[in-house]
């Protein structure tokens, strides 16, 4: 592994009770610029027993010792860990609990190495891993509480949610930035009404996608 001396890599962690696997993902890491493999673990705790220093956690949503992925989720993020879900895709209700936790994203276990380490940068920098795991989870979610938004305020949430600045947005719909800023609010006490709080941007893009207000990108599209 080669990184900068002035940019830290990120710091890896592997929820994964099978050692083969565990080994696998451990070299995959170690020969990826930018990363390291931090700790890896057979349960969320006995990671966390290693460390809880950690950018972010790959977890294997099914573990040998039963425990609840959105559980598992929760103690992570509890680290500030971002997490990325590990699945055979064999059980959609564990990859669902898994997003109500608020993972980044969904992995098969057969994804290839460049697409498992392109996930992580991805999660290491706050964004959202959209996979068709995680469309499929959404779509077959028959909880998902709806949202009703104006078509202006659809067009707000869909350039705000896709990148663009307060700033943007105003100066691309006509709007003043004060008043893009009130559509926010107001989208936001929406979602948040509907059980479905977006207090961050990484959030209301997750909501934009959940409802289908953006479309789910390419595999790790930048």
């Amino acid at each position: 592994m080669n990184t900068s001396s002035f940019e830290p890599a990120y710091r890896v962690g592997v929820v994964e009770h099978f050692e083969s696997l565990l080994k696998g993902l451990q070299t995959v890491i170690e020969e990826s610029d930018g990363m390291v493999f931090a700790a890896g673990g057979a349960t969320v705790d006995d990671l966390l027993a290693e460390t809880s220093d950690l950018d972010v956690a790959l977890l294997n949503l099914r573990l040998d010792d039963k425990s609840c992925p959105a559980h598992n989720a929760q103690k992570l993020h509890a680290h500030n860990i971002s997490v990325l879900a590990f699945t055979t895709g064999d059980h959609p209700e564990l990859v669902r609990s898994a997003i109500a936790a608020g993972v980044a994203g969904v992995l098969r276990k057969s994804a290839r190495n460049s697409e498992v380490v392109e996930a992580i940068r991805l999660a290491a920098e706050g964004r959202t891993v959209a996979t068709m795991d995680w469309a499929t989870a959404i779509d077959a979610d028959l909880n998902l509480a709806a949202v009703e938004l104006s078509p202006r305020q659809r067009e707000v949430l869909v350039l705000y949610a896709s990148g663009e600045p307060a700033g943007r947005v105003a100066s691309i719909t006509g709007l003043s930035i004060e008043t893009v800023n009130a559509y926010l609010t107001r989208i936001r006490r929406k979602y948040a009404d509907a059980g479905r709080p977006a207090p961050t941007k990484t959030d209301l893009y997750k909501r934009a996608l959940e409802d289908g207000w953006l479309p789910i990108p390419p595999l790790y599209q930048r």
